[in-house]
């Protein structure tokens, strides 16, 4: 007899209490989205169009800290000046900075 109790009166409260106990879960990936992933997201972006508008003569410093001019342009090698005829060539996604306050580190 307590089957048939359980059977006739818990199916309208299991969804409640389904719901009730996702919600903290949902409310923790909401939160995780907003602070962390969409400024993540928003910083790579800007980072990627950073990378696609360097030209020749922009001064640049790489993620490693060299600061030097760009020379020549690839689509994923850049030549850098560093000055007294040192030229070195350096993968494009790691340039950190482009000289000139477009790019900055906050």
């Amino acid at each position: 007899m307590i089957s048939v109790a359980y059977a006739a009166g818990g199916s309208g409260g299991d969804t409640m209490g389904l719901l009730m106990s996702m919600a903290p879960l949902l409310l923790i990936f909401v939160v995780f989205y907003f602070l962390l992933i969409m400024p993540q997201q928003k910083k790579a972006k800007q980072h990627k169009a950073m990378l696609e508008s360097i030209s020749k003569g922009d001064e640049v410093i790489t993620s490693g800290g060299i600061h030097g001019k760009v020379v020549g342009v690839t689509d994923s090698v850049l030549t850098l000046d560093l000055g007294e005829k040192i030229k070195i060539k350096v993968s494009r996604e790691f340039i950190a900075h482009k000289k000139g306050g477009e790019q900055t580190n906050k």
